[in-house]
């Protein structure tokens, strides 16, 4: 058992500014030891304030460092691929932000590399890591509510007057699905403990031309055993607030976030069995993001033991079916 993992950012954009730099600066059991971004000045910036030793603009010289243990992958999205492939090759564990791939091939390219490394790999699906999400899977795992029948979730986001690499398809791959809907799809699919995809269609609101990305998608997702999920997402809403939601459906109860209600049907009565206890200290999307890297952390010192992301796959190629379905206006069996 190691006891300090040492660990390199690369990218040093919006989400490693507000989650991994200030997680990772604080945590016990690691040491961040190099920050790489092709924006030398703002990276170089970053690290003299948090007092990272080394800065790099180029992954291949970062690799070169012996000092580094592990890598949180935080690129544009085209490039969460070929960074993973190459720090694997240097025999580097890796934490990369979803998707691990734009393709549901480059996700097995990637499994195969980490398993022929004998490297890990984790993919940053942080909402796994909120602790009212930990408390609705435990209602789940333990059938309180019943059979599952589906989930229904989406966000909506305000219009953003913002450009970047999201906006552009080559790079980004998606526009507010891949960006707000994948998240919720591997959400979901994992409190349901991943059943076989049946059929998919899905309704998208984009703009003509091969790059651009789209600003809506409404999604239904059916699979076996009879259970349903849905997915209404939106980067460009026109209303009086941004919303998130997520709720599950089941035989004898429900429940929804944020916060976490849980309703349970007791003695013919719909009942509220919500777990009490005091506030949370921090936010939802801090406290996501130290759990997640805690657990990464632990695994790289092998505190904790690994499972390789297969269930990856599966929600990329749903993805990917998703797309094909809105794309040609028809429905799409698995």
């Amino acid at each position: 058992m190691k006891s300090e993992c040492r660990i390199a950012l690369v990218g040093a954009g919006a989400i490693v500014q507000l989650a991994h730099l200030p997680v990772l600066s604080k945590m016990r059991g690691a040491k961040l030891v190099a920050l790489c971004d092709n924006d030398g000045p703002k990276a170089s910036a970053i690290a003299e304030r948090l007092g990272i030793p080394d800065v790099f603009t180029d992954l291949e010289d970062l690799l070169e460092l012996d000092q580094v243990d592990a890598v949180v992958i935080a690129t544009p999205n085209h490039l969460h691929e070929p960074h993973v492939l190459r720090a694997l090759k240097s025999k580097v564990d890796v934490l990369c932000e979803r998707p691990l791939s734009l393709t549901s091939r480059g996700v097995e390219r990637i499994l195969s590399a980490a398993k022929s490394s004998g490297r890990k790999v984790v993919v940053g699906n942080n909402h796994r890591f909120r602790s009212d999400v930990q408390q609705l899977y435990r209602f789940l795992q333990g059938g309180e509510l019943g059979r599952l029948i589906g989930v229904r979730a989406g966000q909506y986001q305000f219009s953003s007057a913002a450009t970047g690499w999201r906006f552009r398809r080559p790079e980004a791959g998606g526009g507010a699905f891949l960006e707000h809907g994948y998240p919720l799809l591997d959400l979901a699919m994992w409190v349901a403990d991943f059943p076989e995809p049946v059929r998919v269609s899905a309704h998208m609101d984009r703009a003509r031309g091969v790059a651009t990305v789209e600003d809506a998608m409404i999604v239904h997702l059916e699979c076996a055993g009879g259970i349903s999920f849905s997915f209404d997402v939106s980067w460009a809403y026109v209303g009086q607030e941004e919303r998130w939601w997520f709720e599950v459906l089941s035989g004898r109860g429900s429940a929804r976030l944020a916060p976490l209600r849980v309703v349970k049907q007791l003695n013919g009565r719909a009942t509220d069995v919500s777990p009490s206890g005091a506030a949370a200290r921090e936010s939802a999307f801090l406290q996501s993001y130290r759990a997640e890297l805690t657990h990464f952390v632990s695994i790289v010192n092998e505190a904790t033991p690994y499972e390789p992301p297969d269930d990856q796959l599966l929600v990329m190629r749903i993805t990917e079916a998703i797309y094909k379905a809105a794309e040609e206006g028809k429905e799409v069996r698995f």
